[in-house]
């Protein structure tokens, strides 16, 4: 088959249906490029995992394909998952100063750094790859050097626009590159793939200088008030903006929570920080000053609970300890799902007479409606696959490129591990690749399955009862036991009368298969667990995890 007639595969392998865990692989002929390698947060449910990473068994598979991983900005969802991925595929990574110095952060503590070949970019560049080739063109978000990217291939340009919103008065660089896209809508699009994060939102997104404004009013507001601001640590440019105020109040800047400190450095040394001298000092040198000389930057804007300002709320912070008079700026929205755990926060640092504001210091770093709108007059693609949302954000994104005019059938909402098959003559779906969730708990990644995380749902939910009886070799007679340990089930001082009778059960239930000579050890763990669960459930209604552990003498 020769090469015009071959179709562009576009193959998400996270990203979709979800915030966060952004990972997109494109594919021509013998060529894959990869955009972004993120993390995503674990649910609820996912008792214990740190974070999760993706699937990357098909990059695997095709490992001799993969070129290199081209990544749009520095935010965790974008590049935190690259020092797993890096282990299994080592590629070249492209990304803009900023992002590159982020990654390397990871990358030195994962001990990859040498092994891993780096290369920057800006606003421009043109990757070239072979076959394909990949553009850079100069966006906002909420970190500074965000990228959108034009990638050419030979069945059409695909724009991808990274995550990005319209702001004509950036902190830090240029605003977004308006007229590169027009240029390349002229040329001719085959395909947009736009950020949806925002796609419900009506109206444009403020510019991120408008926060500057709204913490000067906080600060002159707070004169005799110490000042703590949580923010993402990846957010530069308001950290930026944190200093700017203390400056113009003369107050110095303390920065705590390891990922904040780490962010900073590498801003500074880069140049995407600028701090007076002097103006930032080491949180033990704190007592040296009075709470309203003094501004603290720090981790803990989503309510994580090992983050510095939940640690402050609850009490468990070596350092800094909330006291009646602070003023605590959230400067963040939480992400869906960390609404509780925010809240909480919020109410702890209430409860130590703390002021807390939480809805004025923030804009975000996504394109509203009407921004989303201008970039697609601005492309005009044939094809359009939204992107970075769930899927009540895909959909919306759906119906605002049609009801620009865009047809139905040009419109892709894929889930993640689809394979889309696209020419200029059409698009279709037309497989499948695995997109497993990899967990990582501590160090273990991807040993914590489906089957593991189901015995800790059950375990934190109904609770562990271990049975622990001995028998004779030969005849299988009870020598000692059973005696019943119970843990997260009931509390034994006080449950007297059911262990008893719990005892007496498994002691049946041994008689029983004494009598019918079942002799195999797993037979009669099983006999045990279906008797004593059958038990439990009519007596009290639960039915907890229960561990027979039988010893020969």
């Amino acid at each position: 088959m020769s090469s015009k007639k071959s179709k562009l595969k576009i193959i998400p392998l996270g990203g979709l249906e979800q915030i966060g865990m952004n990972i997109t692989a494109f594919e021509y002929d013998g060529e894959i490029i990869v955009v972004d390698c993120g993390i995503a947060f674990p649910e609820d449910e996912m008792l214990g995992i740190d974070l999760v990473i993706p699937d990357v068994t098909y990059l695997k598979r095709n490992a001799a394909k993969v070129k290199g991983i081209v990544l749009t900005h520095g935010h965790e969802d974008h590049i935190g998952a690259l020092p797993y991925v890096l282990k299994e595929l080592n590629v070249p990574i492209y990304g803009t100063r900023l992002t590159i110095g982020l990654v390397e952060n990871k990358l030195k503590e994962h001990n990859i750094l040498k092994t891993t070949t780096r290369k920057s970019i800006k606003p421009g560049t043109i990757i070239d790859f072979g076959a394909m080739s990949v553009e850079c063109i100069g966006t906002n978000h909420s970190i500074s050097d965000a990228l959108a990217l034009a990638i050419r291939t030979p069945a059409g340009i695909v724009v991808h626009s990274g995550d990005f919103k319209v702001d004509y008065t950036p902190i830090h660089g240029s605003p977004i590159d308006l007229q590169r896209f027009a240029e390349l809508g002229k040329e001719g699009v085959l395909l947009l793939m736009a950020d949806s994060t925002n796609a419900e939102r009506k109206g444009y997104t403020m510019s991120e200088s408008s926060v500057g404004k709204a913490l000067d009013d906080i600060f002159a507001d707070s004169k005799d008030n110490r000042i703590i601001v949580a923010t993402f640590a990846s957010n530069v440019d308001r950290v930026q903006q944190i200093v700017n105020a203390a400056e113009k109040n003369n107050r110095k800047v303390i920065v705590e929570g390891r990922s904040m400190v780490n962010v900073c450095s590498t801003a500074m040394e880069l140049g995407y920080l600028k701090m007076p001298d002097n103006m930032m000092i080491a949180v033990e040198e704190m007592n040296n000053y009075e709470g309203k000389d003094l501004v603290i930057i720090t981790t803990g804007s989503q309510g994580e609970p090992m983050a510095a300002l939940s640690r402050m709320a609850s009490s468990t912070h070596r350092k800094i300890q909330i006291t009646s008079g602070d003023k605590v700026i959230l400067s963040s929205k939480p992400i869906p799902g960390n609404e509780k755990t925010v809240s909480r926060v919020i109410n702890d640092l209430f409860r130590k007479g703390a002021e807390v504001v939480f809805d004025e210091a923030h804009v975000s770093g996504h394109a509203c409606q009407e921004e989303l709108k201008l970039l697609h007059t601005l492309v005009r693609p044939k094809f359009f696959v939204p992107v970075h949302g769930e899927y009540r954000h895909l959909k919306k994104h759906a119906e605002i490129a049609e009801q620009m005019g865009m047809k139905k059938e040009n419109i892709f909402i894929l889930s993640s591990g689809d394979v889309l098959e696209l020419d200029n003559r059409g698009g279709a779906i037309t497989g499948k690749v695995p997109t497993n969730q990899i967990l990582v708990d501590g160090l273990g990644v991807g040993d914590v399955g489906n089957i593991v995380l189901r015995d800790r749902q059950k375990l934190s939910q109904d609770g562990l009862i271990i049975v622990v009886l001995t028998l004779k070799k030969i005849t299988g007679q009870i020598l000692a036991g059973p005696d019943i340990v119970s843990r997260g089930f009931v509390y034994v001082r006080e449950s007297g009368d059911l262990m008893v009778d719990a005892k007496a059960v498994v002691k049946e239930a041994l008689l029983n298969c004494e009598k019918k000579n079942i002799s195999d050890w797993s037979k009669i763990k099983n006999v045990i667990k279906e008797d004593l669960n059958e038990f439990l459930w009519q007596q009290i209604k639960r039915s907890p995890m229960i561990l027979p552990i039988i010893m020969e003498v």
